[in-house]
């Protein structure tokens, strides 16, 4: 559908179109939801929004963002102005970057693809005709980026829930819901129907759970009736250098947190059927070449040994008949946290480059796939006992900085030697940059489980906005 005073005044229109791979009710659902708005802001752009007014994207409700425009940030009010379930909704720029800005969201049934998805934003920049002249292509492009990212999230998403479209809701606890990995995880469950209740440190809100770890304590009538845990709760590794001090926090807040946890579990009337409890594949130690997969043994070193300990802390709620699902995660990619965000500044001004010679092996796993992995184990029975949480085709760290330079059309030359990394970080350097393993998802693989990003160099782009593909696209 197309507006002719879009064409012929100073109002730009951009228009997106996927097919999707359920019917358009569910879809509308979809978006609907708690989280969706999350779920769709591109990692390179993260966008914090400040305070909502009124029910989800029914009129009249509201969103304030506040974003970046390169330096300066930027304050975004948002107005839904248009509802019809199972169909449309629309929303407006109340005051922010743009002289206009109406995105109008659409959806219909289409056999055999179910359903299609459009997007129409009608936008006008900033600065009249200057505005236009300068930066027309520019926004073409962006709006490009961001509705590939936002069609592929919203696609694979509603295929992983309707993978398991026969089975009802969850109530799921999720502890570490600030950290990366769990903000992901809340938006992604809620969107899929389910209910989340987050485990909260100090004084709960509405819906979430109080504990406090570090004194054994648990509110255990809150924790009854949950269907399911996911446990990611632990002090960073990487965030500084490790002191004696530093060392036992690390330990501490990932078996202390997790015996509490399940504990806690066991005393409840009604006990949830699965705890997916997160670890490691520090967990294998530097191994060199050898390829390890679940059945392989732990390593001897620090993290190794914390691990190890991490996964023992399940017992009890293993031992009461809990399946226990042990995700060793590996090196998580998102543009908006962990290892590539810290990585990004070097290599987007050309000098980044291999790491302590490049050799050691990069077990690597897209956030999208981490999502999905934990998804799969909550509902699958089949899943017990430790997964690995990396994509299939590991690489050495000289191809991930090559790869990483080739996505961000950035040479990757610069090498950054071993001994600037002990220098810099110690023993945190050493066990976390300067050490590998070479972890396959074997488990995952025997499941059948459907990764979406198999490649480095795919998953570098979805992640960063490297990519155009999907949607058709049309502007007027």
């Amino acid at each position: 559908m197309w507006r002719p005073e879009g064409m012929m005044g100073k109002s730009q229109v951009f228009e997106a179109r996927s097919q999707m791979p359920v019917d358009a009710e569910d879809l509308f659902a979809w978006h609907a939801r708690e989280g969706a708005f999350e779920r769709l802001m591109p990692p390179w752009e993260p966008v914090e929004v400040v305070a909502r007014h009124g029910e989800g994207i029914r009129e009249g409700s509201q969103v304030v963002m506040r974003m970046h425009l390169g330096p300066v940030p930027v304050r975004w009010v948002a107005e839904h102005t248009r509802y019809v379930p199972g169909s449309l909704f629309q929303d407006v720029q109340v005051s922010g970057p743009f002289s206009k800005w109406v995105h109008t969201h659409r959806m219909w049934n289409e056999p055999p693809a179910s359903s299609v998805l459009e997007d129409e934003v009608e936008y006008e920049l900033p600065m009249g005709p200057l505005g236009r002249l300068g930066g027309s292509g520019y926004m073409r492009h962006r709006l490009k980026r961001m509705f590939a990212y936002r069609h592929a999230v919203t696609r694979e998403d509603l295929r992983r829930h309707a993978s398991f479209a026969g089975q009802k809701p969850l109530t799921v606890a999720v502890s570490g819901a600030s950290g990366m990995v769990g903000r992901a995880l809340v938006s992604f469950l809620t969107t899929g129907g389910h209910r989340v209740r987050r485990l909260v440190r100090g004084q709960p809100q509405a819906g979430d759970i109080a504990w406090a770890p570090g004194q054994g304590e648990m509110d255990l009538p809150a924790l009854e009736g949950v269907d399911a845990v996911v446990h990611l709760a632990g002090a960073p590794v990487a965030a500084e250098r490790w002191t004696e001090e530093r060392k036992a926090l690390i330990r501490k807040s990932r078996t202390e947190g997790t015996r509490v946890l399940c504990e806690a579990l066991t005393k409840l009337s009604h006990r949830p059927k699965v705890l997916v409890s997160a670890s490691a594949i520090g967990l294998y130690g530097d191994r060199g070449d050898e390829l390890l997969t679940e059945s392989s043994p732990p390593g001897e070193d620090f993290l190794a040994s914390v691990c190890r300990e991490w996964e023992a802390a399940t017992a009890p709620a293993r031992d009461v008949g809990i399946r226990v699902v042990h995700l060793r995660i590996g090196v998580v990619l998102s543009a908006n946290g962990g290892a590539l965000a810290k990585m990004l500044p070097a290599f987007q001004t050309g000098a980044g480059g291999p790491i302590g010679g490049g050799e050691q092996w990069m077990s690597w796993v897209s956030l999208e796939d981490v999502l999905g992995l934990i998804h799969f184990a909550l509902l699958d029975p089949r899943v017990h006992g430790p997964l690995n949480a990396v994509a299939p085709n590991a690489v050495r760290q000289k191809e991930f900085a090559w790869t990483l330079g080739q996505v961000l059309s950035r040479p990757a030359l610069m090498p950054l030697p071993a001994t600037a990394i002990r220098a810099l970080f110690g023993e945190m350097g050493e066990a976390t940059v300067l050490s590998g393993a070479h972890v396959r998802p074997e488990a995952a693989e025997r499941l059948g489980f459907p990764f979406i990003h198999s490649s480095l160099e795919q998953a570098l782009r979805f992640t960063l906005g490297r990519t155009t593909e999907g949607p058709r696209f049309r502007f007027g």
